[in-house]
């Protein structure tokens, strides 16, 4: 596959020293909008549940993507125990973690967002350029859900389009706007990443997520397996030449089925990582208010 000439790019938009992407995006107007949608006080986590494995003979990566992505050494106070503490080996791309991508987690031809060098910008010392720091203050704005797999699974040869994004904002009754984080459930949570194709989006799909001003991505799925497209239209053009952070392994279902309950689907969106800077991605418990 041969990489198109017409990808877009925000590289230059908010300056050479950015790291907050399309981020920029979501202004204090922004989350005044998000804000309103709050009306009940409900709420729903977008998480997947991680039970850590306990560390037996010390730490190590998971070697397979059934395996647990947080290991758990416990450590013990006093004798005896007065308290109790735990430390924690955390594998944060892992398709059992919904983590927050950094905008350096990606290069492209040697670059990182907006057009730094990667070798400057990604160290053995950490991340100095694109890392979680721009995370710091949380993300606050408006959620909006597309629900794909509202009719069951979206089936895995399907790269969806912006014609299927705008299809699923007239079935759902919304409208995504600049500043807005965008949730697309593709009805996957269950059998994704078991080594079988899977659909995504297409490049035609973030073109339009780029002419929207989509600030943030979260889905159970997001590029297509095997790839459809080169380079991958959400990890090879959203997040590196976009600046779109993207949550990975969301699990949307709840989300779903509460939105379908209460016949809305905009939200207000929440996302508040620990604050642990300068690295590539870090886990994260997205949440929804209605």
């Amino acid at each position: 596959m041969s990489e198109p000439n017409d990808l877009p790019s925000n590289w230059g938009r908010w300056g050479a020293d950015d790291e907050l992407g399309t981020l920029n995006l979501i202004t204090d107007e922004v989350r005044e909008r998000a804000a309103r949608e709050v009306r009940t006080g409900r709420s729903v986590s977008l998480a997947v549940p991680i039970q850590p494995a306990p560390v037996l003979s010390g730490p190590f990566p998971p070697r397979t993507a059934e395996e647990s992505p947080v290991q758990q050494l416990m450590l013990y106070t006093g004798s005896p125990a007065i308290a109790y503490a735990d430390a924690l080996t955390v594998t944060n791309h892992h398709p059992l973690s919904t983590h927050l991508d950094a905008l350096a987690h990606i290069p492209q031809d040697g670059q990182v967002y907006p057009g730094r060098p990667a070798n400057e910008s990604v160290t053995m010392g950490g991340v100095v350029h694109g890392s979680t720091t721009a995370f710091a203050e949380g993300i606050v704005t408006r959620g909006i859900l597309l629900d794909f797999g509202a009719d069951g699974p979206v089936p895995a040869d399907r790269a969806l389009t912006a014609q299927d994004l705008e299809a699923a904002e007239e079935r759902f009754n919304v409208h995504v706007e600049p500043g807005d984080a965008l949730v697309a459930r593709f009805g996957w949570v269950q059998t994704r990443y078991s080594g079988n194709p899977m659909p995504g989006m297409s490049l035609d799909a973030t073109r339009w997520m780029h002419d929207r001003g989509v600030s943030l991505y979260a889905g159970d799925l997001s590029d297509a397996y095997p790839p459809v497209c080169s380079p991958p239209a959400m990890h090879g053009v959203a997040l590196p030449r976009l600046g779109m952070p993207l949550i990975d392994a969301v699990d949307a279902d709840e989300l779903a089925s509460v939105c379908a309950e209460l016949g809305r689907y905009s939200f207000l969106f929440v996302a508040a990582p620990p604050r642990i800077l300068g690295l590539t991605g870090v886990p994260v418990n997205p949440v929804a208010v209605w």
